[in-house]
């Protein structure tokens, strides 16, 4: 099988039930940045931390091809995916992993600087790539309705991956820097 197709030469792409759009499109734009951040949560999972983390980046990886593969499909043919859905206990899943990670940490009395180690940097640069995902499906669902499950998963999302560069912050001595506005006159 090709990998090229030539069906987008004319700067258009195919929906997962065969309709033709550009590939600007708010949708083509909302699963490229899942798409993105994936590949950013690839990019963490390969350094070098505990292996319950990046068991839980696999699975979330996984979800995302499902978030994805929602999202590249029109909701009047969303009969056609016979795949499993974002449910709650996806979310429910994430927010426990944030409470036993939170446990183990200091409170947070600043906002905090990305940075420290490039671990947790990457960690930071996917987080913000999940927010700009977050923004865009919100975008597309005030066009088309998307389910709110994915609504709600991607927004805790962005809070797991925080509180995950801020555990692997203190796991690897990394220092938080807290962002402390200068005085103004």
């Amino acid at each position: 099988m090709k990998i090229y197709t030539k069906t987008g030469d004319k700067a258009t792409t195919a929906l997962f039930t065969g309709k033709r759009v550009p590939k600007h499109h708010i949708r083509i734009e909302s699963y490229g940045t899942v798409d993105e951040l994936n590949s950013f949560l690839g990019l963490l999972r390969d350094q070098d931390f505990d292996g319950h983390s990046k068991e839980m980046l696999a699975k979330i990886q996984n979800k995302l091809f499902t978030v994805g593969a929602i999202l590249a499909t029109e909701p009047s043919k969303d009969d056609r995916l016979k795949i499993p859905r974002i449910q709650e206990e996806d979310i429910t899943l994430l927010e426990q992993e944030m409470d036993q990670m939170n446990a183990q940490l200091p409170e947070m009395t600043h906002f905090i600087l990305p940075g420290g180690h490039t671990t947790v940097s990457y960690c930071h640069v996917a987080r913000t790539v999940c927010r700009r995902a977050e923004r865009m499906i919100s975008y597309l669902n005030e066009e088309e309705t998307v389910p709110e499950g994915v609504l709600k998963y991607m927004n805790r999302l962005s809070d797991y991956i925080f509180v995950l560069a801020r555990k692997l912050s203190k796991d690897l001595k990394a220092e938080e820097v807290k962002w402390i506005p200068e005085k103004t006159d």
